[in-house]
């Protein structure tokens, strides 16, 4: 899996229309567009490469977007959810709130909600059990598995609510 960083998105773009342009060099994982940029986790190398080559620079809605690897040091970890996140949260807020459980590797709001990336499963569940229906800066978030990002997933114990993505084996909620 190859995750590449888009930017310089114009504001019409949606989900549907980026990932559509990306599949044309390979089988998209995931789709995420945050204000003026997103990501794409394409299945392979060469598609992503391909896609690079072929999109960066690419006029989209009368823009020339950038497409590169993302910076990001890819390493496996388990993605949250957290919905209902405050109007007034930051991503450093957010983060030092998960930190609390254990170390986070990215963490992205999307209007009311948000993606936690963390370094390890074990404490994603942690952080789950301390965080889930609890109030932060004025709003109960729920937090939920949403995906493991190495492709693979596990159950939750003690009943926890879990998102997989299309890509998980099991393809129903934990």
């Amino acid at each position: 899996m190859v995750k590449l960083f888009i930017g310089n998105l114009p504001r019409e773009a949606t989900e549907q229309e980026i990932r559509s342009l990306f599949e044309q060099y390979g089988k998209v994982l995931e789709c995420d567009i945050i204000k003026n940029y997103g990501f794409v986790h394409i299945e392979d190398k060469t598609a992503a490469e391909d896609a690079i080559r072929n999109l960066h620079h690419y006029k989209l809605h009368g823009v020339n977007i950038n497409v590169e690897a993302s910076k990001n040091k890819s390493k496996a970890s388990t993605k949250l959810h957290v919905g209902n996140i405050s109007p007034t949260c930051t991503n450093m807020e957010l983060r030092a709130k998960f930190e609390e459980y254990g170390s986070v590797i990215e963490c992205d709001i999307v209007k009311d909600y948000a993606f936690v990336h963390m370094e390890r499963a074990e404490d994603a569940v942690e952080a789950i059990r301390g965080l889930d229906n609890t109030e932060f800066q004025g709003s109960v978030h729920a937090a939920v598995l949403a995906a493991v990002l190495n492709r693979g997933c596990f159950q939750q114990d003690g009943g926890a609510r879990g998102l997989l993505s299309n890509s998980c084996v099991h393809n129903k909620v934990c």
